[in-house]
């Protein structure tokens, strides 16, 4: 096991940060085999041209998280949804045009994705120190990694030179994001598309150990999950219960309920140990377990008895992810405001 410690330097931006001295380094932990790039990314692309951009994206990140914690789990599903659409791109961030059908406007985004914000935020800060040199992509597998570490998980070293797309696919956003209410075997095809095997499926399923959902993705489970007006009969009864009052039968669609009902804001094995117990929130999580086979269910067995094998193992899953169909070279644009491609 490699040790790499980030040390935060005094900058203007990072005042914030020399306030709280537990918080002055970062120190990060990540297995030693990673999946190897083929596609010119590496770790140390900005050495030179933007020495200070990680810096700059953590100081943001931490700023944004200490504010409000749930914002860790948003970040790291904005490179989730990205990723899964024509690649890490940052195709996601692109607002409305003339020529772009924003993918925020998808199933799987509209109401839900968000963060928005704090990547415009980091963007802003990386053109003052750096202009056009950081891609909106990189920014949210930076963004990530630190999201995670924030919330008490491992890091893992980013490898970096994405380079952001002068497109964005609605229809891609909403065929290829899976849904909360996926069987297992739809997870496992949507997974394989973009490259990601089961135990994939299931480390990177567990960062659903922070955030929180809306009613309106799980309530099928709790009123009329196979059509006849009943529960899911995986979940445990009194978890039902608590679930029921905060989630109607109609109305309250927005309501929020954690994910991870222990631990919530912790980046730990709990989701997994939850689903051993009836308590996955959502069918998509459930799946992984309750009617999982062979290799899902094994594996949600052995991240509940083991947290350093779940975290290592997303470690290297989110580094396998963020190497799915990056553009690098000339190919693509490096934007200066993430919402919109260069004129």
């Amino acid at each position: 096991m490699r040790i790499i410690v980030l040390t935060i330097s005094p900058r203007p931006y990072l005042i914030p940060l020399l306030l709280l001295c537990s918080l002055q380094a970062f120190v990060l932990s990540f297995p030693v085999s990673y999946p190897q790039p083929s596609n010119n990314l590496i770790p140390h692309f900005y050495d030179h041209s933007c020495p200070m951009a990680q810096q700059i994206v953590k100081s943001v990140v931490e700023k944004a998280v200490m504010k409000e914690a749930r914002m860790a789990a948003s970040l790291l599903r904005l490179h989730f949804h990205d990723c899964f659409v024509q690649g890490c791109d940052a195709s996601l961030l692109l607002d409305n045009s003339g020529s772009i059908m924003s993918e925020k406007r998808s199933n799987p985004n509209k109401n839900s994705a968000r963060g928005f914000e704090v990547v415009d935020q980091i963007k802003s800060a990386l053109e003052k120190e750096c202009p056009k040199t950081v891609s909106c992509a990189d920014i949210l597998a930076i963004a990530s990694r630190d999201s995670v570490v924030l919330s008490g998980g491992v890091g893992w070293e980013v490898l970096l030179g994405r380079r952001d797309s002068r497109s964005a696919s609605l229809s891609g956003s909403n065929n290829n994001i899976p849904a909360p209410n996926s069987t297992l075997q739809t997870l496992i095809t949507k997974f394989k598309g973009q490259g990601l095997d089961e135990v994939d499926l299931v480390a990177l399923s567990g960062s659903h150990t922070i955030g929180q959902s809306r009613c309106t993705s799980f309530r099928q489970r709790l009123y009329n999950q196979s059509g006849n007006g009943q529960p899911d009969s995986s979940l445990d009864k009194s978890y039902y219960s608590r679930l029921i009052s905060g989630c109607p039968k109609s109305g309250g669609d927005n309501n929020l309920s954690p994910l991870d009902f222990v631990s919530p804001t912790k980046f730990d094995n709990y989701y997994f140990k939850n689903l051993l117990s009836g308590y996955g929130l959502l069918n998509s999580d459930e799946e992984l377990f309750a009617n999982g086979q062979g290799k899902t269910m094994e594996t949600v067995k052995a991240y509940a008895e083991n947290e350093e094998l779940f975290l290592e193992q997303f470690a290297e899953s989110m580094v396998k992810m963020g190497n799915i169909s990056p553009l690098t070279g000339t190919v693509g644009e490096i934007r200066a405001n993430c919402r919109t491609v260069l004129g």
